[in-house]
């Protein structure tokens, strides 16, 4: 099973990792606000997630960390 992190306080949520998950893992937070002011991105259910690391290889704030 892979361990996906988020920097939830530098995500600016523009969603290029939700259209990147293969599986449409990766949403954006609607019911939380960093300190940007922005809703970052998260995962709906991380044991799910194959490890292919299309999200993080999307962000362009390197935000998102895969391990396997």
């Amino acid at each position: 099973m892979a361990k996906v992190t988020f920097l939830t306080d530098v995500c600016k949520g523009c969603g290029l990792c939700v259209n990147a998950c293969p599986r449409g893992l990766i949403v954006l937070e609607k019911e939380k606000i960093n300190k940007k002011g922005h809703s970052p991105a998260g995962i709906t259910d991380e044991s799910k997630c194959i490890g292919c690391a299309c999200c993080a290889m999307m962000c362009p704030d390197c935000v998102i960390t895969v391990e396997k």
